[in-house]
């Protein structure tokens, strides 16, 4: 991977375990030459995961719409930021530049892009890896929900398995780098989820 998109909030908990998982993902990212595709604002996570990386030397690619230049206040200090339209135009334009995802503790925004990325490997619209950095058990329910939706024939496993999460950002990276697009192709025509 040469660049991986990082989905995370706009506001910061104050959790002293997600600052360290920033900085070790960054660390990560930088020894890998890994550039770091967000969602261009300096607030909140986000701006501390760009922070992150441009401390240690490394890219940071900034995607934002023109009328959050304000509200997210976008970072001044990005190798790279492009200004959009619209919220679609971000999505695609960082969907374009990564190799891979990675969604780290947010709110709405970051929940929607997490599954639009997921379920376009779903449906095959791309075949890089969708993962989650669960610090300090965020995203235990969400994950879950999800093996609920198994449990209840709404989600085919194979699809389940397309989730790859870690609390570590080490060992996120290397299921990212190790995993193959496995989807379930003809998923609209078998109505039977067993």
């Amino acid at each position: 991977m040469n660049s991986i998109c990082i989905f995370c909030g706009a506001n910061f908990s104050g959790d002293p375990l997600l600052e360290q998982a920033i900085n070790q993902l960054a660390e990560i990212m930088i020894s890998r030459d890994i550039s770091l595709i967000f969602g261009g604002g300096k607030v909140g996570v986000m701006g501390m995961v760009a922070d992150a990386v441009l401390n240690k030397g490394g890219r940071a690619i900034g995607v934002i719409p023109q009328f959050l230049m304000a509200k997210e206040i976008a970072h001044p200090g990005l190798t790279e930021l492009h200004i959009v339209e619209t919220m679609h135009q971000r999505k695609q334009l960082m969907s374009d530049l990564c190799d891979g995802f990675i969604t780290m503790p947010g709110g709405l925004g970051t929940m929607e892009e997490f599954f639009e990325v997921l379920t376009w490997l779903q449906l095959g619209l791309h075949s890089r890896p969708v993962g989650i950095l669960n610090v300090n058990g965020f995203y235990d329910l969400l994950l879950k929900q999800l093996d609920v939706m198994v449990e209840q024939r709404f989600l085919k496993p194979v699809n389940r398995q397309l989730v790859l999460s870690s609390g570590d950002p080490i060992e996120l990276i290397s299921l990212m780098n190790n995993f193959k697009a496995e989807t379930d192709e003809v998923w609209f025509r078998d109505r039977n989820l067993i």
